[in-house]
């Protein structure tokens, strides 16, 4: 199967405005890449004027963008196509944990303590909740299981400062509250976590009115190698497109700024196509996403 994707985003600025993004799917999918995805940038005041824009790839190997938006503001779009296999998610119970001795030295990292998801906090209660479980992707599952039902969703309860210690206390959250709970529960039980986020639009689940088509989600090292699981949502999808990975939202901001801006239009779309779809020059079936916070200042 093949998936459309992209975004339009539009910000004001009355200066220039210094900005980074992170919205280019992950290099670990660019070899599923039909059409390239690059991003346009133009001058809202002009849009005949293109921004010129870099590249490089962060410490967690996620594709990163670096611009100078000109006073007045600026437009980002980009639009893609990405083949996918169609199926859903592995899920593989004979999955073992590894032993920290004999991980591999890149996992490491995901079993510490981050900004947004306090080991040290949730230790106990992690080892009360799970201590006693059978090691591996029961436990893993348990977690999920318990986050799924311990947090209630609400677009209206976003805040981008919750911490995972404060989503367990206060039992309500967005996706990536349910996300840095799950991973910090995990890490506190020696298990490797990572947060990610991207594009998870209604493809093979009945249409949700609700925007949604990002994301975020998390990935477990077990047996060897990174699963996916989801405490949002708790069943395997079809159609998830990763784009970035880090230790929590911190590390994966999809644009961080560096001055004072608005934020006036953020459209995203993600939708199964025909194999035979030819490019169309606009983004079609765009959905306006404020669900969360999509700058970090």
């Amino acid at each position: 199967m093949q998936i459309r994707y992209g975004y339009r985003i539009e910000l004001t600025c009355p200066h220039e405005l210094p900005l980074i993004t992170m919205l280019d799917v992950h290099p670990s999918r660019r070899h599923d890449l039909v059409r390239p995805d690059a991003m346009v940038v133009t001058s809202l005041l002009d849009p005949s004027v293109t921004v010129p824009v870099e590249h490089y790839l962060d410490q967690f190997g996620n594709i990163c963008r670096r611009l100078v938006a000109p006073a007045g503001g600026v437009m980002l779009q980009s639009e893609g196509l990405v083949h996918d296999s169609g199926e859903p998610e592995p899920v593989n119970p004979a999955a073992r944990e590894m032993p920290p001795s004999r991980l591999p030295q890149e996992a490491l990292v995901y079993l510490l303590g981050s900004r947004y998801c306090e080991t040290d906090t949730l230790s106990d209660r992690a080892w009360s909740l799970f201590g006693h479980l059978p090691q591996g992707w029961a436990r893993v599952q348990a977690i999920v299981d318990f986050v799924h039902n311990h947090l209630t969703f609400g677009y209206e309860f976003a805040r981008n400062t919750r911490t995972a210690a404060e989503a367990f206390d206060e039992r309500i959250g967005v996706c990536r509250d349910f996300a840095h709970l799950a991973v910090a529960l995990c890490r506190c039980l020696n298990i490797p976590a990572r947060y990610c986020n991207g594009y998870l639009g209604d493809i093979g689940v009945p249409k949700n009115p609700a925007p949604m088509d990002f994301n975020a989600w998390f990935e477990v090292f077990l047996g060897g190698r990174w699963y996916t699981f989801d405490a949002r949502h708790n069943e395997p999808r079809i159609g998830r497109i990763v784009i970035a990975r880090g230790r929590d939202a911190t590390d994966v901001a999809m644009l961080s700024s560096f001055g004072a801006h608005i934020l006036q239009r953020f459209e995203v779309m993600t939708e199964e196509v025909e194999e035979a779809v030819s490019a169309k020059p606009e983004m079609i079936a765009s959905r306006l996403w404020d669900a969360e916070p999509a700058i970090m200042t």
